[in-house]
């Protein structure tokens, strides 16, 4: 038991610094997730979404830590790497966790309008394709939804 719960708290410290990415692109107008990439127990990328930013429908923030992990790594598969996203990726991203062979990937909150996760698709583990990306979601939770509740509120009292 008492491993589980190190473990846990470990999966926690990295959504927070997820949830810190997140909080910088909801600070540039931009919808708040966030992602980490950790290998080997240390945070190798981070990324959060710049699509306004950057006026690129692919600058998600699951995309722009995966390119950085694999400059860092020098490698465009990321083995034995895992990934802290605050939001379930979407198809794209989920298929860029596929293809960069991610372990795995730790979602905050689920997306039950473009969730690629098991949510509306379930491209991480689909038995089509040559890689299976681990799956969980659910790590802080409200924190993560909170997030983008907010964010979306504002938004609307604009």
């Amino acid at each position: 038991m008492l491993e589980f719960y190190s473990m846990y708290n470990e999966r926690e410290s990295y959504m927070r610094e997820a949830i810190l990415e997140a909080r910088k692109a909801g600070a540039a107008g931009d919808v708040p997730i966030g992602a980490v990439i950790v290998k080997g127990g240390a945070i190798i990328a981070r990324g959060f979404n710049m699509i306004e930013a950057e006026g690129d429908p692919t600058a998600h923030a699951e995309m722009i830590a995966i390119r950085e992990a694999a400059k860092t790594l020098g490698n465009m598969r990321l083995i034995d790497c895992e990934m802290y996203v605050t939001t379930e990726p979407c198809a794209m991203c989920a298929g860029a966790c596929v293809l960069a062979r991610l372990d795995a990937v730790y979602a905050g909150t689920e997306s039950p309008k473009s969730g690629a996760a098991g949510s509306v698709n379930d491209i991480l583990c689909s038995p089509s394709l040559n890689h299976r990306v681990r799956y969980e979601v659910g790590i802080l939770k409200e924190e993560c939804s909170a997030l983008l509740s907010d964010f979306f509120r504002e938004l609307r009292e604009k």
